[in-house]
C-alpha cells in the first residue's frame, strides 16, 4: 500500500513540470503502463490530475483548491514560535515576529529576553517603521514603485542621532536590505538597542513576515550581537521551510560584522524593565 502512494505521490510533480502522457508517466515510475493508468485514474477520481482532449494528463484544479485552502489556513505565528523560543534559548535576547498589515508593521510574536531589562514592545502594537529591522525587511520586499509610494508618505521621526532622516535615505536602506537579505537597527528607535533581523519567506519566495533578535547595550554591543546574524538567518530559514514547505532563496554569505568606527555604539545607558 505504501509503495502505490508513493507512486501515486510521484505523478504529481512530474506533472507540474507540465502534461504527459501515459508511457512519459509510465517510464518515470518505472512501472507498466496498465499501473500508471490505474494511479492516474485514481488521482482523476479525485480531482487532482485531469486527462486533456490529447490524452496527455495535467495537474487537477482541485489540487489548486487544495493548496490555496492550505495557504490561507496556515498561520505563521503558530509555525514561527517554537523557532522563536528555541533561537531565544540559544542566545537568550529578546525575539520578535512582525508582519505587514494595512500599511502598518505589526508585532505578532514576542518571546522575553532572560535578563532583568525587557523591551517596551507588545505584541498587536505598530513598529517605529522607519528604522526597525523587521520594518525594512517586509518593504524591502515590496515593488520599488510601492516603496517609493509609502516612503514619500511616511513622516521620519527623530527618535535619535541614528534615525533614517527622510525618504531618499530610507529608500536607500531598503535597497540594500533586498539585496542582502536582512536588516539592522543600530540604535535608531533607542540608543541603547540594538537589533538584527532576517525574512520569513512563503510558497512563491515572497517575505511573508520577518523575525529579529533585539539587545540593549548594557547586555551585549552591535558588534557582538551582530556576531549571531547567521543563527538568526538559518532559524528564519527553517521557519520559512516549514511555513512554504520549499526551501526559500537565501545568500549564503556570511555577514560580516562592521568594524567599531563603522559601529559607533550609542552609549550604554539603563534600560527600564517592563
Amino acid at each position: 500500500m505504501s509503495q502505490t502512494v508513493d507512486r501515486a505521490l510521484s505523478i504529481l510533480p512530474l506533472l507540474a513540470e507540465g502534461p504527459a502522457d501515459l508511457g512519459q508517466v509510465a517510464d518515470r515510475l518505472g512501472v507498466h503502463k496498465s499501473t500508471a493508468l490505474r494511479l492516474l485514474r485514481t488521482l482523476h477520481e479525485h480531482g487532482l490530475v485531469y486527462r486533456q482532449s490529447d490524452q496527455r494528463y495535467r495537474l487537477g484544479a482541485r489540487l489548486f483548491a487544495l493548496a490555496q485552502e492550505a495557504v490561507e489556513n496556515l498561520d505563521v505565528r503558530e509555525i514561527a514560535h517554537p523557532h522563536l523560543t528555541a533561537l531565544n534559548e540559544k542566545c537568550g535576547h529578546t525575539v520578535h515576529l512582525a508582519v505587514y498589515e494595512e500599511n502598518e508593521v505589526l508585532y505578532i510574536d514576542k518571546v522575553e529576553s532572560r535578563y532583568p531589562v525587557r523591551m517596551y514592545s507588545r505584541i498587536g502594537k505598530p513598529v517605529a517603521i522607519t528604522v526597525a529591522a523587521v520594518a525594512k525587511l517586509l518593504l524591502a520586499d515590496l515593488s520599488e514603485a510601492e516603496r517609493r509610494a509609502i516612503a514619500e508618505k511616511l513622516d521620519y521621526p527623530t527618535y535619535t542621532a541614528r534615525s533614517t532622516p527622510n525618504a531618499g535615505a530610507f529608500l536607500k536602506e531598503l535597497a540594500v536590505v533586498r539585496e542582502q537579505g536582512w536588516a539592522t537597527d543600530l540604535g535608531g528607535h533607542e540608543e541603547s538597542i540594538n537589533c538584527i533581523g532576517a525574512p520569513i519567506r512563503g510558497a512563491d519566495g515572497r517575505v511573508v513576515a520577518a523575525m529579529s533578535v533585539s539587545a540593549p547595550n548594557v547586555v551585549v554591543t552591535a558588534e557582538e550581537l551582530l556576531t549571531l546574524l547567521p543563527l538568526v538567518r538559518r532559524t528564519a530559514d527553517a521557519i520559512s521551510r516549514e511555513y512554504s514547505g520549499a526551501v526559500p532563496v537565501s545568500k549564503e554569505a556570511p555577514a560580516k560584522a562592521p568594524t567599531k568606527a563603522a559601529v559607533k555604539e550609542a552609549p550604554t545607558k539603563e534600560v527600564t524593565s517592563r
